[in-house]
């Protein structure tokens, strides 16, 4: 590569529009600049030093980094796409341009890049691989509502902060698979998801019942089982319930289809936070979308906390309160129930695990063991099962 094929590609870089944003990437502006500062020779350097730093930060190599850049970027042009609206004749041919570019940056390596430049000097390798970056696009484009773009591209759970819906770091991995026990209750919650992703009506789902009977990782494994068909997850805290309507704003003209998660839901009488939820369920316009629902856990049927002296109080309408109260369970259109496990549930789910363990006891033994642990907890559970497999391991 000569000095004047290295300018050149640098004002190709600095051209971007549709794919603009790469520039502001660590290892793209990185290359960009060791390509247009022929002086001094330093400075260029260690600019493309800080790129081949920032591809090892990413875990990527170049035709990798690259590829992950443009599916998660979020322009004009894949916006379009996703509405299904005709997008206009320039924009397609820009994009195809630059695509064709990057697609040539995957296929240089650091010998090339650095041709010419002073002999003796010791240059950093990278990882790259010749792809072609606009047949991946094509393809992705053309499937938008399985793969989906921007930041709901590569990560299939989400959470809010600050008004802004990021993505989960350390997402939980946990897979229909790995839970055992409740199938006719997980079934329901499979059933309705499906529903949701063909794009039939699908209730918003209650699934209560008591503690650590896998309530939670049931909405989580379901997440996990489907995002390949386009699902995500955005969890939402109780406090959070007034974020609602932005964040079903943010998602209402996206391809894919999400689940609103809020996980051990309870209220007070006087929370307000309660109407928020309410209107949701009922199908305010705006906090309900056509491509979401509302996925809820609670230790409690009724949700909503009640006391005796609330019975006794003095609200002139005293049964109508009370009833707007208690029914706001009922306003989900799907209420699973999770039980705790009998006897014989019980010492299924540990035997089960014990065996994925790699445990081995006397069935009769085991048995005993964990009778005697469920009663020191005071409960039988999934997560007593669990808890008391894992004190087997240590």
């Amino acid at each position: 590569m000569t000095e004047t094929d290295r300018l050149t590609l640098s004002c190709r870089l600095a051209a971007l529009s549709v794919f603009r944003n790469l520039l502001q990437d660590a290892a793209v502006k990185s290359l960009w600049h060791f390509l247009q500062e022929p002086e001094p020779l330093t400075q260029r350097m260690a600019w493309y030093g800080a790129f081949v730093n920032a591809l090892s930060e990413s875990g990527e190599g170049l035709s990798e980094h690259l590829l992950r850049l443009i599916c998660e970027d979020e322009n004009a042009y894949v916006r379009t796409v996703a509405k299904g609206e005709k997008v206009p004749e320039g924009w397609a041919q820009n994009a195809e341009q630059e695509l064709a570019l990057l697609s040539a940056l995957t296929e240089l390596s650091a010998q090339e890049l650095t041709e010419g430049l002073p002999a003796g000097l010791y240059v950093p390798v990278f990882e790259n691989a010749p792809l072609d970056l606009a047949a991946l696009y094509r393809e992705r484009l053309a499937h938008i509502d399985r793969y989906g773009y921007g930041i709901f591209a590569g990560t299939g759970m989400f959470r809010v902060q600050e008004g802004e819906i990021i993505p989960v770091s350390a997402a939980d991995t946990v897979t229909l698979e790995s839970l055992v026990g409740y199938l006719q209750e997980r079934e329901q919650v499979i059933q309705n998801t499906r529903m949701l992703l063909s794009g039939l009506p699908a209730a918003n789902v209650l699934l209560c019942g008591d503690a650590g009977t896998g309530k939670s990782s049931t909405v989580k494994a379901v997440a996990n089982a489907f995002f390949d068909q386009g699902l995500r997850l955005i969890e939402l805290r109780k406090d959070q319930l007034r974020e609602l309507p932005a964040v079903m704003d943010r998602i209402a003209d996206n391809p894919l289809k999400f689940i609103i998660f809020i996980d051990d839901l309870s209220f007070n009488k006087n929370d307000d936070q309660f109407s928020m939820l309410k209107a949701a369920l009922e199908g305010s316009a705006s906090a309900k979308v056509g491509n979401a629902v509302i996925y809820a856990t609670s230790n409690r049927r009724h949700i909503v906390k009640e006391s005796f002296s609330d019975r006794a109080g003095d609200d002139v309408h005293r049964m109508d309160t009370m009833q707007e109260l208690i029914s706001l369970s009922d306003r989900f259109g799907l209420v699973v129930y999770f039980s705790r496990p009998a006897k014989a549930l019980y010492l299924e789910i540990v035997h089960e695990l014990a065996r994925r363990a790699g445990v081995q006891l006397d069935p009769d033994v085991l048995d005993r063991k964990a009778e005697a642990f469920a009663l020191a907890k005071g409960n039988r559970s999934g997560r007593a099962a669990e808890q008391f497999v894992q004190s087997l391991l240590v």
